[in-house]
């Protein structure tokens, strides 16, 4: 401990050990050492001497910092001290100046370490591990760590990350830590890992990498934030630039429309800050790498349609028009609404359509080529100006019109300044600059559009006054002539090289305007003088360019001068040039350095206006006419004649050709409805084997129906009932299940109905029983009824009786009084009295008599009366199970009728079936017969009675 005091504190009694001693005492300590307290002093006082002695404590120290990064796991203390000094190790920034040996040491050293520490693939996903401690002392120089390692050793070290289990993920979660230095540095680590690999850039992507670098930038303040925001475009860029899935990736998750706030910048444009524009310049190069010519066509016109959707597009071009922007930013607005705008015909559209904020209102594109012709602008910005213009036009015939019509003269405008008009202004212009970008932005109004090179011969153009005016074509060809004598600015080739580009896209596949140049009778000397003198070698590139130029005389001539016909061309070459001796001259245009610069993408740029000469389109046309040209000038006569009637064969043969194309257009559109209507044929047989079909399965829904009702009306016997109805109908096993339970519920409601029969039974009996009183005989209301009517007739006997005697006793009476007046004797009179007596005994006799078969009567009377109730009761039960028989009665009639409709149906389903039987036989496809159906089903009916 006394020891690494000593060495910390700088203290030490006797001697002073040399760095090296000390390095190897610290190392044995930190391996022998077992206290952990030990360990951790020698680990920090190796990381104070690392910086000083690092390659001494590199050689000595660097396994036993690993050891201590394995081990020592649960110490953040002396993890942190390990890494610090491995990144000072392997670091190869130094804070103090160095002179550039000692700088190239120091990275050679850093490189070697880093080597070292990466042969053994586990150490870097040790590294990984650590980054999941939360504990800043050891995450952060983790962080530095690994992004000192991808430095000296990126390719190694992306290609551990990669197989490493979970490695970039990890990573990834640096971006979520709350503590900006950590976050920070991993966008640092994060832009290291990324670079040049496209399989870890995806799975960084895909692990939502644009969702939380857009939120950071939002956070952060766009383009109005710091060093941060820098940070987070570098690793987009790294992400999107040269990778197609990302790209498609950034689009379809709508991140293209967050681009647009990025953009809006307010009125006062005054006092960017550095980093404003850095920031600013990143975003645009960022659009720039979405819509980027070299992307696949598809991905770049999607992204193009969805920045014009969004208002990107539009936001742009509000920069483009703003005041008080940076000249950086505005050269660099200027070429992302280019690309932005590239072969998009709605971009295109709309950037004719934008307006400048002045006093008249000025197109967009005139206030543009101002800028262009303008010497006094900045190179890069007249550059950017022309590209734009060159995008404006590409692939946009539309434009091309539009622009070759305001030098027209119907279409020219006196009070305003057209596009037309600037371009014509540059190309005359003493400056060889203006003359060049003015003479390509004209050719790009010409390229692949025949009509417009007509158009612009009518073009005329006034030099002086009291002189009549002349072509343009004719103006640029005698601008060309003068060549040196016109006193220019600049370079004294440009101007002749931009001239040569235009007449020879001009007149390139357009036989009226060679027609036309032709017809100047000195044009030809001209470029034969050119070609055939032995000039400099910075004319070289003008002869070779006139040598182009007279070879698309030959090529596209159509003889229509007698003096410069193609053989009388040809013949004036080699006789004044030399075949061999022009062809060498033609190819000096592709042997030029700067024309291999220019072919390599369309974007204008040039690190000075000297070495501006070829046009990116120009150099695909030349290489397309070199070869043919060729050709064309070593071609004999004879060859000629040939080739000529080798073309009008052709052309016969075209001719013929074209009547073969157009009897095989007939045959193809006779296949082509014989198709069809084989296709509706197929169509139909479908639909009348659906039909079949469906025919098929309602005819087995009416058997299945048939056999249910015979089930139903009990017309099958048990014995038979117990056949395998499904068998015999060829039933599916779901067909047949629902059909067991459908007869299953009709049985059922059978017994259910049975039961409910007996029961109405018994209630009959039942009141029989009751209306018998329980006599022994079983007596019924017959019975009961004769007894009554005897009662009834016994009491009108004996009524009948009391009469007559009450009949006789009145006569008693009369006589009577007829003695008692006549003066009959007292015992005629006492016989009388005990006669009258007796009979009035009788009378009282039967009067009681009577009046007890009275009270029987009524007795009777009431037991009648109740017997009725209970008779009408049983006779209105009886009526309801009458009425109730009636109905099962009628059932039975309508399930016989429903049975006699199914037969009907059968019987006109099967002639239906036999028809279209017929119809398909007729169509060639194989049907059953129904006698191999029928002889089928028997066989198994029998089979299931043999299993009965």
């Amino acid at each position: 401990m006394n020891f690494l005091r000593g060495v910390i504190s700088g203290q030490a009694a006797g001697p002073q050990p040399s760095g090296a001693e000390t390095i190897h005492k610290l190392c044995d300590r930190v391996a022998s050492s077992t206290l952990l307290e030990d360990r951790r002093d020698a680990v920090r006082a190796l990381k104070s001497l690392s910086k000083k002695y690092r390659l001494e404590v590199g050689t000595q120290a660097m396994d036993h910092l690993v050891n201590i990064l394995q081990t020592d796991r649960s110490d953040s203390e002396i993890l942190g001290y390990a890494l610090d000094t491995l990144y000072n190790i392997l670091c190869n920034d130094e804070e103090e100046e160095q002179d550039e040996t000692a700088q190239k040491q120091s990275d050679d050293l850093g490189a070697q370490f880093t080597e070292q520490f990466v042969q053994d693939p586990e150490h870097v996903t040790l590294l990984l591990a650590l980054l999941e401690e939360f504990d800043f002392h050891v995450r952060w120089p983790g962080v530095k760590l690994l992004t000192a390692l991808l430095k000296n050793q990126g390719v190694q070290v992306q290609g551990i990350i990669l197989v490493s289990p979970m490695g970039v993920s990890r990573l990834m979660d640096l971006l979520a830590d709350s503590r900006e230095v950590i976050r920070n540095d991993g966008l640092l680590l994060l832009q290291q890992l990324t670079k040049s690999n496209a399989a870890i850039q995806k799975i960084v992507a895909f692990e939502s990498a644009f969702e939380r670098l857009l939120d950071i930038i939002t956070e952060e303040g766009s383009s109005d934030g710091g060093i941060v925001v820098e940070d987070c475009l570098l690793l987009l860029l790294n992400l999107l630039k040269n990778n197609s899935s990302n790209q498609n990736f950034f689009k379809e998750g709508s991140y293209i429309q967050r681009m647009k706030p990025w953009f809006e910048i307010g009125d006062d444009n005054s006092g960017w800050s550095a980093q404003k524009v850095t920031n600013l310049h990143l975003m645009l190069q960022l659009v720039r790498v979405m819509v980027s010519p070299v992307n696949s066509p598809g991905a770049t016109a999607s992204c193009q349609k969805s920045m014009y959707q969004c208002g990107l597009l539009q936001q742009l071009c509000t920069i483009l028009m703003a005041t008080g922007v940076p000249a950086d930013i505005l050269t660099e607005t200027i070429n992302t609404v280019s690309e932005v705008i590239r072969g998009s015909q709605v971009n295109q559209d709309y950037f004719a359509s934008v307006n400048a904020p002045s006093n008249p209102p000025r197109p967009a594109i005139v206030v543009l080529l101002m800028s262009m012709v303008n010497e006094r602008q900045p190179f890069v910005l007249r550059c950017a100006v022309l590209y734009c213009f060159q995008c404006f036009l590409y692939k946009n015939q539309k434009g091309q019109g539009e622009i070759v019509a305001t030098l027209l003269p119907s279409t020219i405008d006196a009070n305003s300044i057209s596009a037309g008009q600037l371009l014509c202004g540059g190309l005359f212009s003493p400056d060889s600059l203006s003359n060049w970008c003015a003479a390509v932005a004209l050719a790009h109004s010409l390229q692949d559009n025949l009509t417009q090179k007509e158009q612009l011969l009518r073009v005329q153009l006034a030099t002086s006054l009291g002189k009549p005016p002349v072509s343009l074509l004719q103006q640029c060809t005698n601008i060309l002539s003068q060549g040196d004598k016109i006193v220019r600015r600049g370079s004294k080739v440009q101007t002749r090289v931009g001239l040569l580009m235009l007449l020879c896209t001009w007149i390139n596949n357009c036989p009226i305007a060679v027609t036309h140049f032709l017809h100047n009778q000195e044009n030809v000397p001209f470029l034969t003088a050119q070609i055939s003198e032995n000039l400099g070698e910075d004319e070289r590139l003008v002869q070779g360019l006139c040598a182009l130029l007279l070879g698309i005389c030959i090529y596209y001539n159509d003889n229509s001068l007698e003096n410069y016909t193609k053989e009388k061309l040809k013949q004036l070459i080699e006789k004044r040039i030399g075949k061999e001796n022009f062809v060498e001259k033609l190819g000096f245009i592709t042997k030029h350095e700067l024309y291999s610069r220019a072919a390599q993408k369309p974007q204008p740029v040039f690190p000075s206006p000297e070495q501006m000469l070829f046009d990116h389109e120009f150099t695909k046309l030349v290489k397309e006419l070199e070869g043919v040209i060729t050709k064309a000038v070593h071609k004999s006569s004879e060859e000629e004649k040939k080739e000529e009637e080798v073309k009008k064969t052709l052309e016969q043969h075209d001719n013929i050709v074209t009547q073969y194309k157009e009897l095989i257009r007939e045959q193809d559109s006779q296949i082509r409805e014989l198709k069809e209507q084989v296709e509706s044929v197929e169509s139909q047989n479908e639909q009348l084997q659906t039909s079949v079909s469906q025919q098929l399965s309602q005819i087995q829904q009416h058997k299945d129906q048939y056999n249910i009702l015979k089930l139903k009306l009990g017309k099958e016997s048990q014995s038979n009932g117990q056949v395998d109805v499904s068998q015999v109908n060829g039933l599916q096993t779901e067909e047949l299940t629902q059909l067991r339970e459908e007869v299953e519920e009709l049985r059922k409601q059978h017994v259910l109905f049975q039961t409910q029969l007996g029961d109405k039974d018994a209630l009959i009996s039942t009141l029989r029983t009751e209306t018998g009183g329980g006599s022994a005989g079983g007596s019924d209301d017959t019975e009961l009824l004769s007894e009554l009517e005897a009662l009834r007739s016994q009491v009108q006997a004996q009524s009948a009786e009391i009469n007559q005697m009450k009949t006789e006793r009145q006569e008693l009476l009369a006589r009577a009084e007829a003695g008692s007046s006549d003066g009959v004797s007292s015992s005629v009179g006492s016989l009388e009295a005990a006669k009258m007596a007796e009979v009035e005994s009788r009378l009282a006799a039967q009067s009681a008599e009577m009046e007890r078969l009275k009270e029987e009567a009524k007795g009777l009377s009431e037991s009648r009366a109740e017997l009725e109730q209970q008779l009408a009761a049983a006779t209105s039960t009886v009526a309801i199970l009458q009425t109730e028989r009636a109905k099962l009665q009628t059932e039975v009639q309508e399930s016989k009728k429903e049975q006699d409709d199914l037969l009907m149906l059968l019987a006109d389903q099967d002639q239906k079936i036999h028809s279209l039987k017929l119809k398909l036989k007729g169509l060639g496809e194989p049907v059953d017969d129904e006698d191999e159906l029928d002889a089928r089903d028997q066989t198994d009916e029998e089979e299931d009675e043999d299993e009965d």
